[in-house]
């Protein structure tokens, strides 16, 4: 710059005196237009400080300078220009160097946290009082953490864990006020409730019993009862007595009844917890409750919202069991093992409550009684908003369970307080300048503990919108179980960003570690480490299995140990301080940090974080499955060729979009916002079209439950090795069906195909093979 002023001062002295017209652009009411003003060669300095186009006029000759001879006219007006075509052109050439650097600086996104940008609006204009100036990913960042270590998240927890608030309660009815209450004092553009009429389960007097010969059937998988049976002990007309853990009440009692048994008992074993005498254990006389539903939400008005249940005759879903099931103490368990002859137990099956090993049974008979009566009750949720500023109409949501049966610290009490701190730190960091680009969805679920019954009415309620409407689903329940392992059960389009927040957050029980590092120091492929698939008994499950929202539940955990009080009187804020030795603070600020980073990036992010490609990856390792008939196939003169073809024009579909994205206009918000549209419905494109939500609610062809699904295609394919006929199109009702098998094909592909197809965009650029 000095040698530039050099030159512009020995411009001056070599240049006449002139006159020069300037047109700077003029700001405030008459912004837009220019203003011409005449000004003095000599003030030319400070004009170049700030004028913006500009319009040189031809020097006037000066009557005291003498004219130079022998020179043509328009060479000696060149000579005279000269000095200012030099300082034009340096003028040019720096402030596009300077223009070009920070077009650079706000573009960058590889260039780490000091250029990456993550308000890219070309209209977005935030507050100045953070970092005088525009927001970059690590100001939000730091903005986020510096609000969010204001809180209290374990006095939070703590008093929510004392408050009754079992759903319908009176106790709940007081915390959903106060909660409603606090949400409003927070700058949110809305908050609101909406209320429910659901049936619910509720301890009765009158009797409903079984009675049968008690067996032992371990956890009471689909394999354990083949198993049983193949040991001569036969399920059929007998109570199961099982474990709990592994697979969901539900499930147990499904498999029970799918096997010809009359009931089931569940037990807490306490081989499956963990031994460790520091750590506190689950009395033996405590039973662990659950619901028996196969399925979410209302079983009496399956697929359908119950905003007011009496426009609907009651409908018991296909998900409810036709036997009874009752949870028992470790206590009665042991008692009633005693009494088990027939074959000792595998070894894999026994456990800790006897001096000698376990048998499988038959033992003596039993009457098996449960007492419950449905109730129909409102629930409330209670939602809070920010809205987003360029793409109001997508919504990233994040929500925990406000109900419990009992104390709840675990199951409800921390994501309940997570929550709320979460809605008070972003409602600081919108009071500093943070304006997201979508808006943030806060909601309080009532219900969780009968089914996720608060959080699927709603989605019930509004099944034609949210596939449009809401990008992402973050689920706080379950969050603190532990601090020695961390799982997230997610879909897969949200793996990669899922690493990327792990490598932003501090390991809560390894000093100087983030989490990734924590998680990649004892397994080098972390996602195998950390990544699992949604269960039915989460939240976030009906959010992909029936919307087709992509959806995460995180959880901490001790070392693969289950937490022995969830879903027990026991799980109190006491007990789950002492399992985490004083670390619970630490563990739920982790997870407050995971949820509100995820957040942001997702809310904030020009183009979506959602790695579509994934599921060509998916695909690949299920077709891994499907390899394994194709010859037992070929013999029946049957192909698997269809689904290769699928996905492999959904590979081509996804490559081609990404393409389209890294060549289009960064600063096209037309554009911008077309291939979010995409982005964000990738997961709904895995819902099958062709099978009713109200039959089959869960369409997901990968994470749903129905004959539409992967799952089912490979369990049937699985008949092929065990068709007791062996004969081409044998119809068993036992063994393989042909043509259930083509329907399943069918469905499968066509729904992998469509997905392919709406990735692809617009009708006219679909290009496939099929």
């Amino acid at each position: 710059m000095e040698r530039l002023w050099g030159l512009f001062q020995r411009a001056q002295q070599l240049s006449p005196r002139s006159s020069q017209t300037v047109y700077q652009r003029v700001e405030g009411p008459r912004k837009g237009h220019l203003e011409e003003e005449e000004e003095d060669g000599e003030e030319g300095a400070e004009t170049l400080a700030h004028f913006c186009p500009m319009e040189l006029r031809g020097p006037e000759p000066l009557g005291s300078r003498p004219r130079q001879p022998n020179l043509i006219p328009w060479a000696a007006a060149g000579r005279r220009a000269a000095p200012y075509l030099v300082l034009t052109a340096l003028l040019i050439f720096t402030g596009a160097f300077l223009l070009g650097y920070v077009a650079f600086r706000g573009s960058c996104q590889a260039c780490g946290d000091s250029v990456l940008v993550v308000s890219e609006d070309v209209n977005y204009e935030p507050d100045l009082d953070f970092h005088q100036g525009r927001l970059y990913w690590s100001d939000l960042q730091a903005m986020f953490l510096q609000f969010l270590g204001e809180g209290r998240l374990e006095d939070t927890i703590r008093q929510t864990s004392l408050r009754e608030r079992v759903a319908g309660s009176a106790g709940m009815a007081a915390l959903t006020q106060d909660i409603r209450a606090a949400l409003s004092r927070q700058k949110l553009d809305h908050v609101w409730t909406d209320t429910h009429y659901v049936g619910l389960q509720f301890p009765d007097p009158a009797i409903g019993n079984v009675t049968g010969e008690l067996v032992y059937a371990h956890y009471g998988r689909p394999e354990d009862l083949q198993d049983l049976r193949a040991r001569g002990v036969d399920p059929v007309g007998r109570l199961l007595l099982v474990r709990v853990g592994v697979i969901s009440f539900a499930q147990k009692v499904t498999n029970a009844q799918d096997f010809g048994a009359q009931g089931v008992l569940i037990y807490p074993e306490p081989a499956d917890f963990s031994q460790d005498p520091p750590k506190p254990s689950l009395s033996s006389q405590q039973a662990v409750y659950g619901h028996v539903h196969l399925g979410t939400g209302d079983p009496y008005t399956p697929g359908f919202p119950s905003f007011n249940q009496t426009q609907f005759p009651p409908v018991a879903s296909s998900g409810l069991p036709s036997i009874p099931a009752q949870p028992i103490s470790a206590d009665i368990a042991s008692r009633l093992l005693r009494k088990l002859k027939g074959p000792v137990a595998p070894q894999e099956w026994q456990g800790s409550l006897l001096g000698s090993p376990y048998h499988l049974g038959p033992g003596p008979r039993l009457r098996l009684v449960v007492n419950n009566h449905r109730t129909s009750t409102p629930i409330n949720n209670i939602f809070g908003c920010i809205e987003g500023r360029s793409e109001p109409d997508h919504y990233v949501v994040i929500g925990a369970q406000r109900d419990a049966w009992g104390p709840g610290a675990a199951k409800s009490a921390v994501g309940t307080a997570i929550l709320l701190e979460l809605v008070r730190t972003f409602s600081s960091m919108v009071s500093n300048g943070f304006r997201p680009r979508r808006s943030l969805l806060f909601i309080s679920w009532d219900g969780g503990d009968f089914g996720s019954v608060g959080s699927t009415e709603w989605l019930e309620g509004y099944l034609s919108v949210l596939h449009l409407k809401a990008v992402v689903y973050v689920s706080l329940d379950n969050a603190v179980l532990g601090d020695d392992k961390f799982h997230a059960k997610t879909s897969p389009l949200l793996t990669s960003l899922i690493e990327s927040v792990l490598k932003q957050v501090d390991s809560p029980n390894h000093s100087g570690q983030t989490l990734y590092e924590q998680v990649v120091f004892t397994n080098p492929s972390w996602d195998a480490e950390v990544i699992r698939p949604l269960p039915m008994d989460s939240s976030a499950y009906s959010f992909t299995a029936f919307v087709g929202v992509p959806a995460v539940e995180f959880s901490f955990m001790e070392d693969d140990q289950a937490y022995p009080f969830l879903h027990t009187k026991e799980d109190t804020y006491e007990n789950l301080h002492k399992v985490l030795q004083g670390r619970l603070p630490a563990v739920a600020q982790a997870v407050a940090q995971l949820a509100g980073q995820l957040l942001i990036r997702l809310s904030h992010d020009r183009l979506l974080p959602l790695d579509f490609g994934r599921y060509g990856d998916v695909v690949l390792r299920h077709i891994g499955n499907l390899n394994e008939f194709s010859g037992d196939l070929k013999a029946r003169g049957l192909t698997l060729q269809w689904v290769y073809s699928a996905r492999g024009d959904y590979i081509r579909a996804a490559e081609k979009l990404r393409q389209e994205i890294y060549s289009s206009e960064e600063r096209d918000e037309r554009l911008t916002r077309m291939y979010n549209v995409r982005i964000m419905r990738v997961e709904f494109y895995f819902l099958s079209q062709y099978v009713s939500p109200a039959d089959s609610p869960f369409r997901h062809i990968f994470m749903g439950r129905g004959d539409h699904t992967l799952g089912a295609l490979l369990d049937h394919l699985r008949l092929l090795r065990s068709n007791s006929s062996g004969t081409p199109g044998a119809t068993s009702s036992t063994g393989f069906q042909e043509s259930r098998f083509r329907r399943q094909l069918a469905l499968l592909t066509w729904t992998l195909q469509g997905a392919a197809n709406a990735l692809s965009g617009d009708v006219w650029n679909i290009d496939n093979n099929f």
